[in-house]
C-alpha cells in the first residue's frame, strides 16, 4: 500500500457516508455503513501495509511510530478535506488502526434530530454539563452542535481541549482556541489548569479519563466557567455514579455536595435505526438539575433521580431514555421491537399502554 491508495480508499468511505473503517492484518479493510460491518473486496492486508498507515497517520500529526507503542489516538486529514479521528493499536503484535469519519458539516440541534430543551441548557452562564453515552452514539457530534450554537449565539471566548481535535470550527460570535493532547499541550490536566490563565467563558473538554480531570472541571465550573464534557456512561444516574466512584470512599461525600452545586443537565445519547432501515436517530436521556434532584445528588439518594426525570417531563423538559422511545414509537418513527431492545425497562409495551 503507498500514500494514493491509502487517500483513494479513504476518499470512497468519506463520499459514501461511511462512520468507520477497519484495517487490521489478514483481513482486507471493513467498512461500516448504517450500522452494519461490512468486508470490502480489497486484498487482505499485510503488517507492512498496517504499520505504513499508522506511520503515516502519525508523519500527518509530526510524530514517530515507536514499535513499542500500545495505543494511540491521532487525526488524519485528506487533500480533498475529509477528517478522520484515529485509533492506532497493537494486536497479536501488529498493528491494527480503525478511523471514525468527521462529518463535514457541524449540525445544528434541529438538523440532528436532538430535543429542541438543549437550546436552553446550552446557555446556562456556567457549571457543568456532561454528554454521555457507549462509544459511536453521537456524543462528539452532539457536543459540536451544542459549541456551534454559542459559536453563533454568544460573545464567549471557548477554549476546548481534544484528544484528538475532531470538529474544527471558525469563531463567529464567539472566540474559538482549540487545543490538542499531544501535540498542544501534555495532558487534559495540565490543559485544563492552563486554560483558567486564557480568560475562558467556556471550557470544552474532550472525555473525563481520571480522578484529576474530574476534579479540575469541577474546580472550573466552581469558579464561575461554563464546562462542557463527555463520559461513557449510559444514563445519567450512572454517570454521577461514575463521577463519585473516581475518588477515594472519604472523599465522596464532599464531591457529592460539589456536584450537586454545579451539574447543569446530563444528556445521555443511543442511536436508534428508524422503521425503513435507512436513517438513524437519537433517543436522548435529559436530567436537568433542579432542587429535587440536587437534594438526591447531596443525600446519596440516587435511586430516585430517574423517577424525577420522569416526572419533570411537563416542566422541565425532561425525559427518560424510555419516554423518548415511546415517543418516537408513537410517531412511527421506529418498531417497538427496536425500543424493547435499546430500552432499560423490561415492560415498555406496559408503559406504553399506561400512557395511552
Amino acid at each position: 500500500m503507498d500514500s494514493k491508495v491509502l487517500n483513494q480508499i479513504l476518499d470512497i468511505a468519506f463520499q459514501k457516508k461511511v462512520s468507520d473503517l477497519h484495517f487490521e492484518v489478514d483481513n482486507p479493510p471493513f467498512f461500516r455503513g448504517r450500522g452494519q460491518l461490512i468486508r470490502s473486496k480489497l486484498p487482505n492486508l499485510t503488517p507492512k501495509d498496517t504499520e505504513f498507515i499508522a506511520t503515516t497517520v502519525l508523519e500527518h500529526n509530526g510524530r514517530k511510530l515507536a514499535h513499542d507503542m500500545k495505543e494511540l489516538d491521532a487525526s488524519y486529514s485528506l487533500p480533498s478535506g475529509g477528517r478522520f479521528r484515529v485509533s492506532i493499536f497493537k494486536q497479536r503484535g501488529n498493528f491494527g488502526i480503525i478511523m471514525r469519519v468527521i462529518p463535514p458539516h457541524i449540525g445544528t440541534l434541529q438538523e440532528l434530530n436532538l430535543p429542541p430543551v438543549l437550546s436552553e441548557i446550552v446557555k446556562a452562564p456556567n457549571g457543568l454539563i456532561l454528554v454521555t453515552g457507549p462509544t459511536g452514539n453521537g456524543k462528539s457530534t452532539t457536543l459540536a452542535s451544542m459549541i456551534r450554537l454559542l459559536n453563533e449565539s454568544q460573545n464567549y471566548n471557548i477554549i476546548t481541549i481534544e484528544d484528538p481535535i475532531e470538529f474544527l470550527f471558525t469563531s463567529q460570535k464567539s472566540c474559538i482556541i482549540q487545543r490538542e493532547v499531544g501535540i498542544d499541550t501534555e495532558d487534559f490536566n495540565a490543559a485544563l489548569k492552563a486554560s483558567l490563565r486564557m480568560d475562558p467563558d467556556v471550557i470544552m473538554v474532550g472525555e473525563l479519563r481520571d480522578k484529576e480531570t474530574i476534579d479540575s472541571c469541577i474546580k472550573a465550573a466552581e469558579t464561575g466557567h461554563l464546562v462542557f464534557s463527555t463520559l461513557h456512561t449510559q444514563s445519567a444516574v450512572s454517570t454521577i455514579n461514575r463521577l463519585l466512584g473516581s475518588f477515594p470512599p472519604e472523599s465522596q461525600e464532599i464531591i457529592r455536595q460539589r456536584l450537586a452545586d454545579i451539574l447543569v443537565a446530563v444528556v445521555s445519547l443511543r442511536l436508534i435505526k428508524d422503521k425503513t432501515g435507512e436513517n438513524i436517530f437519537p433517543v436522548v436521556e435529559i436530567m436537568r438539575s433542579t432542587t429535587t434532584i440536587q437534594s438526591c445528588i447531596r443525600e446519596g439518594r440516587l435511586e430516585e433521580i430517574e423517577k424525577h426525570i420522569e416526572n419533570g417531563q411537563s416542566m422541565y423538559q425532561m425525559q427518560t431514555l424510555d419516554q423518548h422511545l415511546l415517543q418516537l414509537y408513537k410517531q412511527d418513527i421506529i418498531t417497538m421491537e427496536d425500543a424493547k431492545r435499546l430500552s432499560h425497562s423490561m415492560d415498555l409495551e406496559r408503559k406504553m399502554m399506561f400512557d395511552n
